[in-house]
């Protein structure tokens, strides 16, 4: 019992903390011109590659045809573009263009996250690295 609750009191202390930490580097986001449910749907294609509409939609949690209104506006700017792969579906993959646009917003975020790292000594650097890489691996994981 005792190492359940020390488990649910860890995870509702990170799982504030990563909303908290989204929040911060999030407000990077605007720079882009490019709206958040783009920007995350762009995310998906750029790194898990290229999918279809309806793996698209499932991955962002949408339904297909607002799926199919978001990468309709995204092809219209140049981020994605769409190819045939049968008769019946169609594969949409980020462009070059939104491939740099991405990762353009990553290194904005990145550069918020760090100038606010720089402030803290060495010993609480370590501390947030090591426990970033024990989060990565719990979540990494299948439940």
């Amino acid at each position: 019992m005792a190492r359940s609750l020390k488990a649910e009191e860890a995870a509702d202390k990170i799982h504030s903390a990563a909303i908290r930490l989204l929040r911060f580097v999030r407000k990077e986001d605007a720079a882009a011109g490019v709206p958040p449910a783009q920007l995350s749907a762009l995310s998906v294609l750029v790194f898990a590659g290229p999918q279809s509409l309806t793996a698209l939609a499932a991955a962002e949690q949408v339904k297909p045809p607002t799926m199919s209104q978001l990468v309709a506006a995204m092809e219209r700017k140049g981020l994605v573009a769409r190819a045939p792969v049968d008769r019946r579906s169609i594969r949409i993959s980020a462009t070059e263009k939104g491939r740099s646009l991405l990762e353009a917003g990553r290194r904005r975020r990145l550069a918020r996250l760090a100038g606010a790292l720089s402030r803290l000594p060495a010993n609480k650097l370590s501390l947030l690295q090591q426990a970033a890489s024990i989060v990565m691996a719990v979540t990494e994981r299948p439940s």
